[in-house]
């Protein structure tokens, strides 16, 4: 697949980011924004640079985790802890519209970038913080990471077998949620400033971003106070609701609304089980879910996957295989959707990763650059800035 039309003038273009942020959920924030036009100029330590560099598959030396999450960026290799870097850093951010990082709180102020200080360098600078728990509480000075804020918030309580331990995700859906809001916020703080002419802070934590997806989790535990119990693939407020054996494998069945719900048992034969007391109502299948499923899977055992999926699909009832990884990436949805795509490496050839989710139809994502090495574009950006002198070729 293509790496997505590069002619038409993107939202973002522009807008000028310095990204000072490493691993994963300020990354990705930056990716988003540079996939939407940005320029991202990654500030990277000249010893090594971002960690991710050595993390991950790599082929012919380039880590294609990182290749995937910072694509669409420069690299600039400035040592913030002396005095020359630090002033390169402050001119950057005079000509900037937007600065992202992802220190714990109170280390920006250390480097003698306090608030303050940011608003007398350029107050029209929008200011992105991403971290584990917020600038404010009794965890805000806490290292945080992925796994240990699936644990604190809660996330992971609810995932896993009723009777087995808590579980978390395959994913670090924390770096992610966080970083996808953190570019929620400064599009959302660019328009103010379009409005107002000042900048603002902009704030996103791991901790925050996980805890507002909890959706009807959430809502039932305020409304009650009273946490629902682990429920492994079921629904936690619906049956039937999950997955369901057939004759040669498992097929993933979702009818929640009282309708769907009618026609899966419809294509099953099996609709005549609603007249029972047991399963008329939602509340008493939830009290007989055993029951009911071990109906479901008795019938479904009666033909294959494929036969069930082309029936339920038919009928308008949400269906669909366990996929793997491979299996996932090559679907021919996945692709046709160019949800992988190809982008040219110099040097390394052709490196596959994930493409863009949010299609706009006239203003389309694109990558305009690949991934750079560190500190690739150093001196270019110090001419820009007319500093051309202040750090070293070499460094």
């Amino acid at each position: 697949m293509s790496a997505g039309n590069g002619t038409a003038q993107q939202p973002l273009a522009g807008v000028r980011v310095i990204d000072l942020t490493r691993i994963l959920s300020g990354p990705f924030c930056t990716m988003l924004l540079g996939d939407m036009g940005a320029d991202v100029i990654k500030i990277e330590d000249p010893d090594g640079g971002d960690a991710i560099r050595q993390a991950g598959a790599a082929v012919d030396g380039l880590s294609w985790y990182f290749a995937a999450f910072n694509r669409n960026k420069r690299s600039m290799a400035l040592d913030l802890r002396t005095a020359p870097g630090r002033q390169v850093l402050a001119r950057l951010l005079e000509d900037a519209d937007v600065l992202v990082e992802n220190f714990r709180p109170g280390v920006l102020d250390k480097m003698g970038l306090d608030e303050a200080r940011l608003r007398e360098i350029n107050p029209r600078l929008v200011v992105a913080s991403i971290n584990g728990y917020g600038s404010t509480g009794p965890y805000a000075g806490r290292p945080a990471f992925d796994f240990v804020i699936q644990a604190m918030s809660g996330f992971m309580s609810a995932n896993g077998e009723r009777d087995g331990p808590a579980l978390r995700s395959g994913v670090p859906i924390t770096d992610l949620v966080a970083g996808l809001y953190a570019a929620f916020g400064v599009v959302n703080a660019l328009r103010a400033r379009d409005l107002n002419g000042s900048g603002q802070r902009v704030e996103s934590s791991m901790m925050n971003g996980i805890v507002s997806m909890f959706a009807y989790l959430a809502s039932d535990y305020l409304a009650t106070h009273q946490a629902g119990a682990r429920c492994g693939n079921d629904h936690p407020i619906t049956s039937p609701y999950g997955l369901f054996t057939a004759q040669d494998g498992d097929i993933a069945v979702a009818p929640s609304t009282e309708a769907t719900l009618r026609r899966f048992l419809a294509s099953l034969d099996l609709e005549a089980v609603l007249q029972e007391p047991r399963f008329a109502t939602n509340g008493q299948r939830m009290l007989h879910r055993q029951e009911l499923n071990r109906l479901i899977n008795a019938r479904l055992a009666s033909d294959t996957q494929q036969n069930w999926l082309a029936r339920l699909n038919a009928a308008g009832v949400p269906c669909g295989l366990v996929q793997d990884m491979g299996q996932a990436l090559s679907d021919a949805q996945v692709r046709q959707q160019e949800m992988v795509i190809e982008v040219a490496h110099p040097g390394h050839g052709s490196v596959r990763m994930l493409g863009f989710p949010v299609k706009l139809s006239a203003t389309p994502c694109a990558v305009r650059r690949p991934a750079p090495g560190l500190g690739a574009h150093t001196q270019e950006i110090l001419a820009e800035i007319g500093m051309a002198e202040a750090v070293p070729p070499a460094a």
